[in-house]
């Protein structure tokens, strides 16, 4: 009786301030960069981290084109899809689609990292992919970032 006993911190909506980092992906490998950028997004990084707000970051990936995969992924690891027709489900392999859509295995990758619901739709909102050096976004003032061998976030000073 009488006991203090210890609260939860929940975040509210009004506390949380989205920052944008810099990511270049060129010479990374596919799914460490895919873990790490959904972790800014959800926002786990943050010490005031609320599982039902979107409290991540945004993030602007840029030089895609330069990614790695292990293996025999280029030729072996196969995207499909379905038309909704009789037959009609598509397959092409990571390296066609890499040739046709640069960015399209970045965003796959990450967007089955993340939730499956609205939250997780607004997340995936705030990640921006370029596959070249070149974007849109610099009146944001981005913060270059790397990840470290742990995931930890380091500046590039």
């Amino acid at each position: 009786m009488g006991e203090k006993t210890a609260r939860t911190y929940s975040a509210r909506p009004s506390e949380l301030h989205p920052s944008w980092y810099l990511v270049d992906a060129s010479g990374q490998t596919l799914g460490r960069l895919a873990a790490n950028v959904a972790r800014l997004l959800r926002g786990k990084h943050k010490a005031q981290f609320t599982p039902h707000l979107n409290s991540g970051d945004h993030v602007i990936v840029v030089n895609v084109k330069g990614l790695r995969v292990t293996g025999k992924k280029l030729t072996d690891k196969v995207y499909t899809s379905y038309t909704g027709y009789p037959g009609g489900l598509r397959t092409r392999a990571y390296g066609d689609m890499v040739k046709r859509h640069p960015t399209f295995p970045f965003r796959h990758a990450v967007e089955g990292m993340l939730q499956r619901s609205t939250l997780g739709h607004d997340q995936l909102k705030r990640l921006k992919i370029y596959a070249g050096e070149a974007h849109p976004h610099s009146a944001q003032r981005p913060v270059p970032i790397r990840f470290g061998p742990h995931g930890e976030v380091e500046t590039i000073a």
